[in-house]
């Protein structure tokens, strides 16, 4: 959603307007919005909003001796850079915290209200135009169910707020980018929800995110395989045969090039050696273990084929430092840089 204005029959083009959600308010997500803001350190033409809590934000401040103005901000205000400006869901779903009952790092059914709330109103103000995407800090899902909200997680919320059946978790780093047929399941779980459907889903969606958001023109995907050795012809698993290889065949595409399933020690080396743009990994840990090795500090969840632009920080609520002054705003910063590329390569198409 790109806004242009004309003046005096000049065309200009007006900032994008990046909506940063401020996460479980007794989470690590306030401090790193400060200590990112506080820096200044963004892109050219892309500006923040934070969508939270302006007395959490204060208290927050006050505690870290970060010196900025923190101030209300409504659809159609200009955004100042000198201040750091939040929106405060109103009505019933606001939740207006009190910021000195909190304490850091003990998540309630408030915060879990809170946290919501600024999720719903993100997409409400995406999709009427006030902002061009979103960038999230992290949720306690434990505070999200004591406040009745039955999702696993962030990327699923969205995708019920969107409306969107198709939509999968990849996590993005520029030397390294891993796709997820299965998420947030029991180890013990993951064989029997496999099949050639899901994988074939998680695989066009990956090509589809390459070509849309990273402007790959023919992107190359590696298929992770399941069973160690890649099942090494049945003896190690039957996953690959009967699942993986089948998936593998139905989503030959032009688009680009598919190569597996592929032993998954030696897969994610590979993409580090730019022989893949990304790797669909089977389940949780296969994927995240190699990838958070490498971009521990400034890897980014995005989540695929949703109708807006989600980027989110690639770490939890941390609440066992939250309020102490020890969280780094690296991953939230490499987040909102994602945002800011995918919006610039989805104006060009």
């Amino acid at each position: 959603m790109h806004h242009n204005g004309t003046i005096d029959n000049v065309s200009i083009s007006k900032p994008n307007l990046v909506a940063i959600t401020m996460g479980c308010p007794v989470g690590i997500g306030p401090e790193i919005i400060l200590r990112f803001l506080s820096e200044r350190k963004l892109p050219a033409g892309y500006l923040p909003v934070v969508v939270g809590d302006i007395a959490v934000l204060q208290r927050c401040a006050k505690k870290l001796k970060i010196n900025t103005e923190i101030i209300a901000w409504h659809p159609g205000d200009q955004v100042d850079l000198e201040n750091i400006q939040v929106i405060e869901p109103e009505g019933e779903k606001g939740y207006v915290l009190q910021s000195g009952s909190l304490n850091w790092g003990v998540p309630t059914r408030e915060t879990g209200h809170a946290a919501a709330a600024y999720i719903i109103e993100a997409v409400r103000l995406i999709s009427q135009g006030q902002f061009d995407a979103m960038v999230t800090c992290p949720i306690a899902k434990y505070a999200l169910h004591l406040a009745g909200y039955k999702f696993p997680g962030h990327t699923e919320m969205l995708a019920s707020l969107c409306d969107s059946q198709n939509f999968g978790m990849m996590m993005a780093g520029n030397r390294l980018k891993v796709s997820l047929v299965t998420i947030h399941t029991p180890l013990a779980k993951v064989a029997a929800l496999l099949n050639q459907a899901e994988v074939m889903r998680i695989i066009n969606l990956t090509g589809a995110t390459l070509i849309r958001d990273f402007a790959i023109a023919r992107p190359r995907i590696a298929v992770a395989g399941f069973n160690p050795h890649g099942g090494e012809s049945g003896i190690f698993g039957e996953e690959e045969r009967k699942v993986i290889e089948p998936a593998v065949a139905g989503s030959v595409s032009e688009k680009w090039e598919l190569a597996g399933p592929l032993p998954p020690d030696t897969v994610f080396k590979m993409a580090l050696d730019n022989r893949f743009d990304a790797v669909v990994a089977m389940y949780h840990d296969q994927g995240l273990i190699p990838f958070k090795l490498v971009h521990f500090a400034d890897g980014v969840n995005l989540t695929m084929g949703l109708p807006i632009i989600r980027t989110s920080v690639d770490h939890g609520t941390a609440y066992d430092i939250a309020g102490k002054g020890l969280a780094s705003p690296s991953s939230l910063e490499a987040a909102f840089l994602m945002a800011a590329q995918i919006i610039g390569n989805r104006n060009k198409t």
